[in-house]
């Protein structure tokens, strides 16, 4: 709803803009577009229009699966959209891993915002998401599916002697110290905040923000504050931690929350993303992975 913005994001001038939107409303034979002050509004043909410019796109997604189910499975590209805020340690060893197996495919990571993932997915421009569900910001299920990787804990990392041997930790034993999270409107964020208020519980005060796990931990080990982190990166990264490790206890009640592939449905049947996740499953298996980040997290 701004001419402005549209045409910046499709890197053209306004005026440009302007004028393939009046070509188009002569095209149609009426307004797209009326304004209300300075608010801009779709018109009842804007919006006839609108949603047949989703079919049309719908169509061409379509079109292009289908295209794209015939060809080789061990050929081709694959476009990953990782959300930046996921420890992708186990990601990236198995690009090494399949690539090794498959050279004639190539892989690509892209680190992004779910606001970014969404969009991309929605474009066709990256084949499959991975990412923590649920998800509350979209709104339009239907044109997607989800595979579950893992179900994942949040655990509670501290340094704190009087919580040494606690396996489990109540949320209202929790705010007594200062914490370092994610930043506000980050999916864990949001989902620990989600806890504590169904528990009536005034959440954590966080002094410092940061987007990455790895950046959390950091802080947090050198400072003695709080903090909370997926099971899988408190697995990958607190044993082999330089200097001293930080204490893990599970949350009671427990916070959990879904690690999962996100594609446009069909995008699975394509022969190169269908074996690209059966060897990911195989891959976890043999690496044992889930077992293990099980073990880690009842260890505490």
């Amino acid at each position: 709803m701004s001419y402005t913005q549209a045409a910046q994001i499709l890197g053209i001038t306004q005026p440009a803009l302007t004028q393939q939107i009046k070509k188009l409303e002569r095209t149609v034979g009426a307004p797209l577009f009326y304004s209300v002050g300075k608010k801009l509004h779709l018109s009842d043909a804007g919006y006839t229009m609108l949603d047949a410019t989703h079919q049309i796109y719908e169509t061409l997604n379509e079109a292009a699966d289908e295209i794209q189910q015939s060809t080789s499975a061990l050929h081709g590209e694959i476009h990953l959209g990782i959300l930046a805020s996921i420890e992708d340690r186990v990601f990236s060893q198995f690009a090494v891993e399949y690539y090794m197996a498959h050279r004639s495919i190539k892989i690509t990571f892209h680190m992004l915002t779910r606001k970014e993932i969404w969009e991309l997915l929605e474009n066709n421009e990256i084949d499959l998401a991975i990412m923590y569900l649920p998800d509350e910001s979209i709104k339009n299920w239907k044109p997607y599916q989800s595979k579950l990787i893992l179900t994942e804990d949040l655990l509670f990392l501290h340094n704190r002697p009087e919580f040494f041997k606690k396996k489990n930790i109540r949320l209202r034993d929790t705010t007594g110290n200062d914490w370092v999270t994610y930043p506000p409107g980050y999916y864990l964020h949001s989902t620990m905040l989600e806890a504590y208020k169904n528990s009536m519980i005034d959440p954590p005060s966080s002094v410092a923000y940061f987007a990455k796990p790895g950046q959390i931990f950091e802080f947090a080990r050198a400072t003695d504050v709080y903090t909370a982190l997926p099971a899988s990166f408190v697995r990958a990264h607190n044993a082999t931690a330089a200097g001293t490790k930080l204490h893990v206890a599970h949350f009671e009640p427990a916070i959990k929350f879904d690690l999962a592939f996100v594609f446009r449905k069909g995008k699975n049947q394509i022969p190169r993303i269908a074996n690209f996740l059966k060897e990911f499953d195989d891959y976890l298996t043999k690496q044992d992975y889930n077992s293990r980040l099980t073990e880690i997290s009842n260890q505490g």
